[in-house]
């Protein structure tokens, strides 16, 4: 029988068979070897391996380099004597086998678990022996000397893990009554670990009842110390109960257990009671600018003032309300020359019950002078004794981690001369009747300070070397002063990383709160301190609104997310906000309140959400959510064109709206889906990961009509992008058509026709492969629009009349309006203009059966009627059409429309011979373009500019339009608009009022105003 192979990862990576030790290979081979011991019995991917051994930049043959790597292990092994494979693939990867063989993590394991179990069963000498044989299989720092982000990381857990057994096998010690003997090794771990608080804490422990009570004492100043001037935080709470316990010789407290709090025992004071209670000021201390100024308002008095000034701190936890609070208060110790009274009320120590009011004021009234024998025994005879004492004298009160304000009525001096300064993570609403001069409510730190706090703790030259990092890493922090503390202690206390190191493990957000709660400074526990306090309501609203990755968000998608109706949802919100869960952003564009998270507080969120919700209610509230955005957006298409036109849906069921939101959205449509752009984008693309295609690709279509509207040409293409890649993933043609119509209509807006084309004829396909007539009527359409503009004229009827025919059979009559208004477009390019105004009228008459909601509709087909009036020269009905659409644009806050419409409106009044009148509204007109960054209409308005200030004798002006035109049109390359700019500088360099250019004239060869107008109208009244 062979011998079993035995692997050492908790020290230097070795193997060693019966005959020695076996050879591993280079850095690779131990990399790679390294991660499957890590993971023994589970298969790692390649990926996975490739990562470790590359990084973020891997050869192109980095797939290969592995399997020639665990090729040379399994050589090394056979070797050995082993015959079986001790490394098999495994899809997607490979497997380490342990069983059979030894492998000391796993050994390790075993021995904790046997002594954890021993310590249950109170068999104490078992579990001492069971973690000493687990500690004696280190050898080493885990893993030293093997490279790679992943295996580094999996040694720093090992040693923290290795770090705990160390500390319960000493608890276990001292338990035994081992004082003496543990102290050598103790204070060596100490030393070596100085931050880790439990580990001091059996120190100090052991040294106390070894006798040694001065050497005790000196271990917690020193640790307290080190506290400071790192983390500027104090030593935990069992540590400075432990430190009290021992300064007042009264009990021999064992490892783990609770002493005696402060408020048990008299404090040190001065022979005339005028006590300085405050905890040791903040060590670098930054920022808090504003905030400090504001508490200074405490030290005014007023009229209206009659008993003692209050103020109030409040925010989430890991903001910094102590340290503000201890920082003002050491800043204006000269103004309360009879004493500084503190006490922490702990009223958000999940450890710990809040601290007695009783035993505060006990201990408050021994501050002040009074003897132990005459403090009275009842609550409310404290209270009245506290206030007597406190009547005459000039003293700082601050309570800290104030949970209610009932809790804290007995500790509120009356006299006027005190003042009282409260932190809390509530608001204290019965504060109203004892109302504070001051209200803080403190947020995360400004960019600059966060660095500043930072480089205080690591040090300014590793700021001054990469300053970039810095600044990610106090972002990644949320600019939280707690977390930034905790993150620069991590730097701190590892010289040899690097700012980026950190950056990288901070910005993966499955682990950002574990490397942000380590040690006894944890933001997570901070954030459970406050989540505890909340309504079950409110906490379910939080955790779900974790599973949403949206920018910020409306009161309705909190109502979708708990099933609630709106006003319901808005209290909960604002119980979120009340305790610094969510931040408001301000009112949207219909008024309402929007809310958005910090990162941790969502990342935080999440957590809570698949730890405490199942998964198939995390799927519910999230379809709930994506289903009401549908609803809402297929209802904003719907009153915008006034019907469901031009826009093909899929299956995906609605969810029914609450009668106010709908109410609010049919009102404004385009005002709605402003508001919710960037929340609908981002559900888009989180319904397209969970693989919701149907939901995404409908989605998208319903709300591209905002972004076309409003120029948000980014977010069409990234919307699109994404539902297109989850109908492709889902096979579904229906969908992909739909999608790559829409990406087509942006290239076409963009005037990238060759990447239009692709598009509409792939659109095209899948249409007609699916059976989709409407979606092929509506790529029909569109590629009529791109053969107009070409020039091909006949394909372009053809293609038009061919979707007018499949539009008038499914009742879209905006599409039916529009394609009609593309007809007389083709009309007017071919010169056949009472042709096109025939077309242009019937468009109109379409467009105006839609009714309510048809208006985008009526401005497209009003705006071509309009250019063809002006082509047939007939500038009072023009003008008069123009007008109408140019209204109704207005309206609709249409920014585009309204640029195409004065566009117009300025060629038919310089047309009509009313050069100064054009200006003007040309003028209007590029206001309008430049909000919605067009080069194309905007080179069409400034050349139409130049041309009318050229009229009206503005000669220098009108060149430096026509050259800003020329500028446009040279971005696009649209060659027909350059020549014709070339043709009107040519013109105004021969000092002749421009005229509009004829391409076609009168029989004597000069241009007449109605043959201009026509060729002005062919040319710039194509639809944008």
């Amino acid at each position: 029988m062979e011998k079993p192979l035995r692997f050492k990862i908790l020290g230097p990576l070795s193997v060693l068979a019966d005959d020695g030790q076996v050879k591993v290979g280079g850095p690779r081979h131990r990399t790679i070897l390294a991660l499957l011991l890590l993971n023994p019995e589970r298969t790692v991917s390649v990926d996975k391996l490739v990562d470790a051994v590359w990084g973020d930049q891997p050869p192109a043959t980095a797939r290969t380099q592995v399997s020639i790597c665990i090729a040379a292990l399994r050589k090394s092994f056979r070797k050995a004597g082993i015959a079986e494979e001790v490394i098999v693939t495994a899809h997607p990867g490979y497997l380490l086998r342990a069983s059979g063989h030894l492998l000391d993590s796993l050994e390790f394991s075993a021995l904790v678990s046997a002594a954890e179990r021993a310590v249950q069963e109170k068999r104490l000498s078992d579990a001492a022996r069971h973690y000493a044989e687990a500690l004696r299989l280190w050898h080493g720092p885990a893993l030293a000397g093997v490279t790679g982000a992943a295996v580094e990381d999996e040694a720093r857990r090992l040693e923290e893990l290795r770090l705990n057994t160390y500390d319960d096998a000493i608890a276990v010690e001292l338990e035994l009554g081992h004082h003496q003997r543990i102290i050598p090794e103790l204070d060596a771990t100490v030393r070596a670990h100085p931050m880790r608080e439990r580990t001091r804490h059996h120190l100090i422990t052991a040294q106390y009842r070894s006798g040694r009570r001065a050497e005790a004492m000196e271990t917690f100043r020193l640790g307290r110390r080190l506290f400071i001037d790192e983390l500027g935080l104090e030593p935990g709470p069992a540590l400075r109960e432990l430190h009290d316990a021992i300064l007042h010789d009264d009990v021999s407290p064992a490892a783990g257990e609770r002493g005696p709090s402060a408020a048990e025992h008299e404090q040190p004071r001065d022979p005339v009671g005028k006590p300085f209670e405050l905890p040791p000021d903040v060590p670098g201390f930054t920022g808090r600018v504003r905030e400090m100024a504001l508490l200074d308002a405490l030290l005014e008095r007023t009229d209206e003032v009659r008993g003692p000034t209050a103020g109030l701190i409040t925010g989430v936890g890991g903001l910094g309300k102590t340290c503000l609070a201890v920082h003002w208060a050491h800043s204006v110790s000269e103004h309360f020359p009879d004493g500084h009274l503190f006490a922490d009320l702990r009223g958000y120590d999940e450890n710990h019950e809040p601290a007695p009011v009783g035993e505060v004021l006990g201990r408050f009234l021994r501050s002040l002078g009074v003897p132990g024998d005459r403090i009275p025994v009842g609550l409310e005879e404290r209270a009245s004794l506290y206030r007597s004492i406190l009547a005459e004298r000039r003293v700082l009160v601050v309570l800290d981690n104030v949970h209610s304000y009932p809790h804290i009525v007995p500790l509120l001096p009356s006299s006027p001369g005190c003042c009282v300064l409260i932190t809390s993570r509530e608001q204290l609403a019965e504060l109203v009747a004892w109302p504070p001069q001051c209200r803080v409510q403190l947020g995360r730190l400004t960019g600059p300070e966060a660095v500043e706090l930072l480089g205080r703790i690591v040090g300014e030259r590793r700021v001054a070397d990469d300053p970039a990092s810095v600044a990610r890493v106090a972002e990644l922090c949320d600019r939280l002063p707690l977390a930034l503390r905790i993150a620069g202690a991590r730097l701190a206390a590892k010289p040899h990383w690097t700012v980026a190191r950190l950056v990288s493990l901070l910005s993966d957000e499955r682990r950002r709160l574990d490397e942000l709660s380590e040690g006894e400074s944890q933001v997570r526990a901070g954030f459970a301190l406050s989540y505890r306090c909340l309504s079950d309501e409110a906490a379910r609203l939080y955790r779900l609104l974790g599973l949403l990755e949206v920018p910020d968000f409306a009161p309705w998608l909190g109502a979708a997310l708990v099933d609630a109706d709106p006003a319901t949802a808005e209290r909960l919100l604002e119980q979120l906000v009340d305790a610094q869960f969510l931040d408001v952003t301000g009112a949207d564009a219909m008024g309402r309140p929007r809310y958005r998270f910090q990162n941790l507080l969502r990342l935080y969120a999440h957590e809570r959400a698949h730890g405490e919700e199942s998964e198939q209610e995390r799927r519910t509230a999230r379809e709930r959510v994506f289903r009401s955005a549908l609803s809402l957006a297929e209802l904003a298409h719907r009153r915008f064109y006034g019907g469901d036109f031009s826009v093909l849906h899929g299956t995906t069921p609605r969810r029914p709206l609450p009668d106010d939101v709908a109410t609010d959205l049919a009102a404004r449509p385009l005002r709605w889906l402003e508001a919710e752009r960037l929340t609908l984008s981002a559900l888009v693309e989180q319904a397209a990961e969970l693989g919701l295609d149907e939901l995404a690709w409908d989605l998208t279509m319903s709300t591209v009509v905002l972004f076309e509207t409003r120029d948000h040409t980014d977010d069409w293409r990234a919307c699109a992008e994404r539902a297109l890649a989850a109908t492709r993933a889902a096979g579904n043609v229906r969908g992909q058509g739909a999608m790559l119509h829409i990406l087509g209509a942006l290239e076409m807006r963009l005037r990238r026709f060759p990447e239009a084309d692709e598009c509409f004829a792939a659109a095209l396909a899948l249409h007609t492969r699916a059976g989709e007539r409407h979606g092929r009527a509506l790529v029909l359409r569109s590629m009529a629009m791109i053969d107009e503009m070409r020039g091909e004229l006949t394909r372009a009827m053809s293609r038009s009349t061919e979707a007018l025919e499949v539009f008038r059979e499914v009742g879209d009559l905006s599409s039916e309006a529009h394609v009609l208004n593309n007809m007389a477009q083709i009309e007017l390019d071919r010169g056949h203009v009472d042709r096109a105004a025939e077309l242009g009228r019937e468009s109109v008459r379409v467009a105006e059966a839609i009714g309510d909601g048809g208006s985008r509709s009526v401005a497209l087909a009003t705006h071509r009627l309009g250019r063809v009036l002006l082509a047939q020269g007939r500038f009072a009905r023009a003008e008069e059409a123009l007008l109408r659409m140019v209204r109704i644009v207005q309206d609709n806050a249409d920014m585009l429309g309204l640029a195409h419409g004065l566009l117009a409106l300025g060629e038919v009044r310089l047309g009509a011979d009313r050069p100064e009148q054009a200006r003007m509204t040309l003028t209007q007109a590029l206001d309008a373009a430049e909000q919605v960054s067009n080069p194309l209409v905007e080179g069409k308005i400034k050349l139409v500019l130049g041309e009318a200030c050229g009229k009206c004798g503005h000669r220098a002006r009108a060149l430096r339009y026509l050259a800003e035109a020329r500028d446009c049109f040279a971005r696009i390359d649209v060659k027909p608009w350059l020549e014709r700019v070339d043709r009107a500088l040519e013109a105004l360099g021969s000092e002749r009022a421009p005229a509009l250019p004829a391409q076609t004239s009168t029989a004597g060869g000069s241009p007449d105003r109605a043959s201009t107008a026509r060729a002005a109208a062919a040319t710039s009244g194509r639809r944008r």
